[in-house]
């Protein structure tokens, strides 16, 4: 669904493109029918180059948001913010963390995280280096 909403989209800006490359071609036809010095019509044709680069420039923005909406669209999970995945979607705290509560303030504080004005806080990851639940033996 996600590809077909993608492609319908970036169809519509390719559309809306191309009329912003024909008005601009337009308006350069009258510009230069006025013109009277050879620089004049110079000044109309980089215009029209002008509006026709911005015009495939928001058409290639346009695309890459549509992009990125289909993959954001594929990750995300009802009810679950961006920072549950920071760990890789474990709910085990960080070594050093446990029975700590950590809360989430306005700047968006990340547990694990060093804080320009705080001093120093333990890795996020096992001192092992093993992930949880990949030794059988502890």
């Amino acid at each position: 669904m996600h590809s077909v909403k993608e492609k319908v989209s970036n169809a519509a800006s390719a559309a809306k493109a191309h009329v912003e490359t024909y008005k601009a071609n337009l308006e350069e036809k009258a510009e230069k029918a006025t013109a009277r010095t050879h620089e004049e019509k110079d000044i109309a044709h980089q215009r029209r180059k002008a509006k026709e680069a911005e015009a495939n420039m928001n058409l290639h923005l346009e695309k890459a948001e549509h992009a990125a909406e289909k993959l954001h669209g594929k990750h995300h999970v009802l009810g679950h913010d961006s920072v549950a995945g920071a760990y890789g979607g474990h709910h085990h705290a960080p070594v050093g963390m446990a029975g700590q509560t950590t809360t989430t303030t306005t700047t968006g504080t990340i547990p694990g995280t060093v804080h320009p004005t705080a001093g120093t806080t333990a890795p996020t990851n096992p001192l092992g280096g093993h992930l949880y639940g990949h030794n059988k033996h502890l």
